[in-house]
């Protein structure tokens, strides 16, 4: 989906790579809505900077444990994993997090 292809571009340029996308709508709702929106050339091809511009902060929380990010814990606290990444600075930070 559009929203997941923004969060990709946002990460991405965090690590200074670069990539193209373009929507794929699976009905004529989907492709309605993009009209909606002021999305009239439904063969345009984005960047990623269009996408997501400017300084970008990224971070994301993993809820279940992937490959990236493991998952919350509870042993008597909570535990989380983080990952920050900022484009302007190129950092790239994990970030653990014990509660209670």
């Amino acid at each position: 989906g559009a929203p997941e292809g923004v969060i990709a571009a946002a990460a991405v340029r965090c690590l200074g790579g670069d990539f193209q996308g373009k929507l794929e709508y699976r009905n004529e709702s989907e492709r309605r809505r993009a009209e909606e929106m002021g999305i009239l050339d439904h063969e345009r091809v984005y960047k990623a900077t269009e996408l997501a511009s400017g300084n970008i902060i990224f971070v994301a929380t993993g809820i279940t444990t992937g490959d990236l990010l493991d998952g919350v814990r509870f042993d008597g606290r909570m535990e989380t994993h983080s990952l920050l990444m900022d484009s302007q600075f190129g950092r790239i930070q994990w970030i653990r997090t014990l509660e209670g």
